[in-house]
């Protein structure tokens, strides 16, 4: 037997084909070869659907090299990732084979596998399927609605507010819960409220101090907002310091923690985002080279499994290695007399393959420590100890709770033990959230009848606070909650927020820009069904049931398609830009009196004059700069004068700049910029950082400026050339071609199209 086996990366391939051996050629595609074309018309809404498309112009040669080689061969082998865009991908593969008459006399074999290693690849080859048509359909359904909302809706943002805006179909929806997360913290109002904190220790023991709130006042329980202000909470100290308190009730109890399940795609997005500030792009693409593997003793291989799945299950040789490896590093005790198993909270889960893991535990994060790139590293060890602390035993804690009283007045006293750390010696989930100190905080020794010493009487003020702004970790969170996007989406879904500049990030937490606010009004306003949280979930759980096979394809695009249009059409009748652009205010305008207006412009929103254009009065939103705040201070000093450096407002935003201004006139961001770790290759000591113009433009320069001046507008993307071997590709995004990966080397013209996110 003779095949030709295709694979989408050519890392992958190399790897393969040295798996296999003789008898077997190995190529890549380099991801889709074929694709909608770059205009409308691809999907014909009056054709019952048909779609239409083209081989990507740099695929062209792909396929010539694939057909080359299947000449020669006399099976075709479709080893493309194991998610709907892998087999769909393979479908164009044989569709486009076919096409070229190669197919009439060859065999068509799919297989899959979830991790790059000589017997998983032989077990595939061994076992070879045929192309699951449901999945590929339930892609070409989510394509084509993708399509149909871009095509349709994007026009229409350039008519009703300005050019070079679009909108998706899941996009938007992400966008809304920014901008209305965003509305509640505006609208929010703090609410006041009190509590009162004793520092305590057992009578003689003042070596032993800890502290115990306020949690009954004459005989009432007190609520959260039972002292309301400063007056309160003054009248219940004076009660505290008066009294003479003994411990009145103690309750122990023992609780067992568990450990988390492994990595799904969304959890390993959260988790790199809390523990090592890695965006959702940046951990799948990390993720994707540890997948495909990296030079290791000698041999290229695979060191995790497949990183888009939505699978919290273990296969049994994996839970086998795991157990073996606890019993022999950790000892009897931390291991649980019987494996783990874990299920799934998302109904929507395909569970078609395992949860993110090693492909051997024997290579531990130390032993890959020569092998792996710093943030590889970051990455793998915490794939590896998230695994197997998922298998390991519970950590056990003692919980204590005394009420120290004096008859009508009591406080509380909350406190825990960590008797057995479990699988907490090795791994401990991050949380979004600043967590609270009262319930790991230790007591000492107390029983019954006790005296009590009150040390000191604290009261403290306290403000209700709104909801905070998602980040990262919490809008991937959120959008998995709702059943929004599907382990492949996530990140190009925050990732197009941020290039479309419909979202800015402070302090690494989404904030809409104002240009992201009207489109999202825009779209609420009047497609509010399109963009509603159920309505999405709705739509994928109807492609779940295509990729299932319980359901057809077109019956859910002339479901969709039919009101939509009907919605398109109305609002390009009946509603003007100024709707939408035009927000009318009960400021006057001062040379003629009419009102003044907010509208959107170049760089964000303004008040002006509804009586433009007789009368041309405009000025900024937060007035003008006469009124603007006074500089704030910062830690930061200048680089140049060594002053320190102030936080200022400009018509870009906030920035830092000197404090010797006009004498020394140097300026940074406000944030520090966000380092690629792109090594530069001009000077071969700095690394290349995201920064951004004056106009707003993100652009990459060397850490070494001003001594190195070597900068890029493409994004630098760790990964080599395949042509040239260049050591860093860059990312290109133009409205002709989308998004494309081209070569650092202007010489060199390779280049690879990216797949548009929804």
């Amino acid at each position: 037997m003779s095949a030709v086996v295709v694979v989408e990366s050519p890392a992958k391939a190399k790897t393969i084909e040295k798996y296999l051996g003789k008898g077997y050629k190995v190529l890549a595609s380099y991801g889709h070869v074929r694709a909608f074309p770059k205009k409308n018309g691809s999907v014909d809404t009056e054709n019952d659907f048909a779609l239409k498309y083209v081989v990507i112009d740099d695929k062209k040669k792909r396929l010539d090299d694939i057909e080359k080689a299947l000449k020669k061969a006399d099976t075709l082998i479709l080893a493309s990732d194991l998610d709907r865009e892998g087999e769909a991908i393979a479908w164009h593969v044989a569709e486009e084979m076919r096409a070229r008459g190669l197919l009439d006399t060859r065999e068509v074999q799919r297989i899959t596998f979830n991790q790059i290693t000589r017997k998983a690849i032989q077990d595939a080859v061994d076992h070879p399927a045929v192309l699951n048509m449901p999945l590929v359909d339930a892609q070409q359904a989510r394509s084509a609605l993708d399509y149909l909302v871009g095509f349709t809706l994007s026009p229409l943002l350039w008519k009703k507010i300005r050019g070079g805006l679009s909108a998706g179909r899941v996009q938007s929806v992400a966008l809304r819960l920014v901008c209305e997360r965003e509305q509640h913290i505006r609208d929010f109002r703090p609410k006041e409220y009190w509590s009162v904190e004793a520092n305590c220790a057992v009578k003689g023991q003042a070596d032993s101090p800890f502290q115990a709130m306020l949690q009954e006042l004459a005989g009432e329980k007190l609520t959260k907002f039972s002292l309301v202000n400063e007056k309160a909470a003054r009248a219940a100290t004076d009660v505290v310091n008066k009294g003479s308190f003994k411990v009145a009730d103690i309750q122990k109890k023992q609780s067992k923690q568990l450990p988390s399940p492994p990595f799904i795609t969304s959890t390993i997005q959260m988790e790199a985002s809390r523990k090592l500030g890695f965006t959702a792009r940046k951990t799948m693409q990390i993720a994707q080279k540890l997948y495909e593997g990296e030079e290791v003793d000698g041999e290229r291989v695979g060191l995790i499994t497949y990183m888009r799945t939505d699978s919290v299950s273990l296969s049994a040789e994996a839970i086998e290695e795991a157990r073996e490896h606890i019993l022999s590093k950790y000892g009897k005790d931390y291991l649980p007399s019987k494996p783990r198993e874990f299920k799934t909270k998302s109904k929507n889960a395909q569970e078609a393959h395992e949860a993110i893991r090693p492909t051997s535990f024997a290579r531990t994060p130390e032993s890959m420590r020569q092998s792996l790139q710093a943030d590889e590293l970051k990455l793998y060890k915490l794939i590896w100890k998230r695994t197997l602390a998922s298998q390991m035993e519970s950590a056990v804690l003692d919980q204590v709770r005394a009420d120290l009283s004096d008859g009508s007045t009591t406080l509380r006293a909350n406190g825990s033990t960590l008797i057995f750390p479990g699988f907490r010696t090795l791994y401990i989930e991050g949380t979004d959230e600043p967590a609270t100190s009262s319930d790991d905080s230790t007591l000492p020794p107390l029983n019954l009848g006790d005296v009590i010493d009150i040390a000191e009487v604290l009261p403290k003020q306290h403000f209700t606070e709104p909801k905070p702004r998602f980040s990262e970790a919490t809008l991937v969170k959120e959008l998995e909650s709702h059943g929004i996007g599907r382990p492949s989406t996530y990140a190009s879904i925050l990732n197009v927020l941020r290039e479309r500049k419909y979202v800015d990030m402070d302090k690494k937490r989404f904030v809409p820009t104002d240009v992201g606010e009207i489109v999202s009004k825009f779209l609420t306003t009047y497609f509010g069904d399109i963009v509603d949280v159920n309505f999405t979930a709705d739509i994928e759980d109807k492609l779940d049931a295509v990729a299932r096979g319980e359901s057809d394809w077109k019956p859910l695009l002339r479901e969709f398609w039919g009101p939509f249009k009907a919605r398109i059409d109305h609002t390009e009748e009946h509603v003007n830009r100024a709707d939408v652009t035009h927000e009318e205010t009960d400021e006057k305008c001062p040379e003629c009196g009419k009102p003044m207006a907010i509208k959107l412009g170049k760089f964000g929103k303004f008040l002006a004059c509804t009586g433009y254009p007789e009368c041309k009065v405009a000025k900024p939103l937060n007035g003008d700069d006469e009124n603007r705040a006074e500089p704030e201070a910062s830690d930061e000093i200048c680089e140049l004068c060594n002053s320190p450096m102030v936080v200022k407002a400009g018509r870009f935003g906030k920035f830092l700049g000197c404090s010797s201004y006009p004498e020394c006139k140097n300026i940074q961001p406000l944030e520090k910029p966000v380092d690629t770790g792109i090594p530069c290759p001009t000077c071969n000591q700095g690394t290349f950082l995201e920064k951004k113009s004056r106009r707003g433009k993100v652009f990459y320069s060397c850490s070494k400026y001003p001594k190195c001046k070597h900068a890029l507008w493409n994004k630098p993307i760790d990964k080599r050339c395949p042509e040239c071997d260049a050591p860093f590709v860059t990312e290109k995004v133009t409205k002709r071609n989308g998004t494309e990966l081209v070569c650092a080397n202007e010489s060199c013209k390779w280049k690879e199209q990216i797949e548009a996110p929804v």
